[in-house]
């Protein structure tokens, strides 16, 4: 594969969060996963750009999509994978992040992928090795990577994002997709609704970047009107268990994404969820399996942005 021919070139060792990135370097990851998308489109879609190259993933939750994702990425690049979860390791043992990492980089781990329970883990790693760190998600904080194939699904349909209406739904207060959803969007000149009981909007934190912001609202119907985009996020049954919601029958009743409230959409608007989907709850089974939806394609596309991730950081780290 050629190098990238922006006129950027990647200097990042980590990816933490979508916050610091600029527009930029945005921009690079887009087209190299565009090449990335290519390649997995051939009869044999795997190349050897990364042999030699060791990445190691770390999961302290469970996770499908992320983790397979990951691994198909590193594999069709030709990297060598080594899967790490807490449940089993020297992590039981009473081992701290910060040992962990350090045996991973001793053992030759080129690029650490992580997911912790804890907001602010992966900092605390990438400042304890040298080894490359990427944020898998880390608690309530950030998901850099799914935001990333988000704006690039969103890319592909729409071209430019520049005044377009995207409308995120579900449980903001506690989401790591919707806040790195936000810097990114925001960074490409889309104007962005957060949209949720309120019981589940954050009182302090609105994303800002210059004259664009989010706003936040707790009415779905008024939202999604001309809306270019719906994302509906996962509810969890946790958050009934602590009474954050009254009951699931009235939060699907304000803010399940059905065909009525799709209806009020901009025409041709796109469905997105980061998954797993509760059909029934979150989004209606007709809509989530609908024309409009992008879900499976969000899938595929994270795997042409991983790529693209790890062989932008593995590029750097060999200059």
């Amino acid at each position: 594969m050629a190098e990238p021919s922006l006129a950027t070139t990647w200097t990042r060792k980590d990816l933490l969060d979508t916050d610091t990135l600029s527009r930029e370097e945005i921009d690079l990851i887009l087209e190299t996963a565009r090449g990335m998308r290519e390649i997995r489109s051939r009869p044999v879609s795997k190349v050897s750009t990364l042999r030699g190259v060791t990445v190691a993933t770390l999961f302290y939750e469970q996770s499908t999509r992320t983790r397979a994702s990951f691994e198909v990425a590193a594999k069709a690049l030709g990297a060598d994978v080594v899967n790490l979860t807490a449940a089993g390791s020297s992590v039981e043992k009473g081992e701290t992040l910060i040992d962990t990492v350090r045996t991973l980089e001793a053992i030759g781990a080129d690029v650490i992928v992580m997911r912790h329970p804890r907001s602010g883990a992966p900092y605390l790693a990438a400042r304890n090795t040298g080894a490359a760190v990427i944020n898998g998600g880390d608690g309530t904080h950030a998901h850099p990577t799914q935001a990333l194939l988000d704006l690039f699904t969103m890319v592909e349909h729409l071209g430019s994002l520049e005044g377009r209406k995207v409308v995120i739904v579900g449980d903001i207060l506690h989401s790591r997709v919707a806040r790195s959803n936000a810097w990114t969007l925001l960074r490409y000149g889309a104007e962005v609704i957060l949209c949720g009981p309120a019981t589940l909007l954050p009182r302090s934190y609105v994303p800002q970047l210059g004259e664009n912001r989010c706003a936040l609202t707790t009415d779905l119907d008024r939202a999604v009107e001309g809306a270019d985009v719906v994302m509906a996020l996962r509810m969890q049954k946790e958050r009934q268990q602590r009474g954050l919601i009254p009951s699931l029958r009235e939060y699907i009743s304000g803010y399940q994404v059905n065909a009525a409230r799709m209806g009020r959409a901009r025409p041709g608007a796109l469905l997105m969820h980061p998954g797993p989907m509760n059909e029934g709850i979150e989004v209606a089974p007709d809509v989530a399996h609908g024309a409009q939806s992008l879900v499976e394609e969000q899938v595929a596309n994270g795997v042409a942005i991983r790529m693209a991730l790890l062989y932008l950081i593995a590029a750097r780290s060999r200059r």
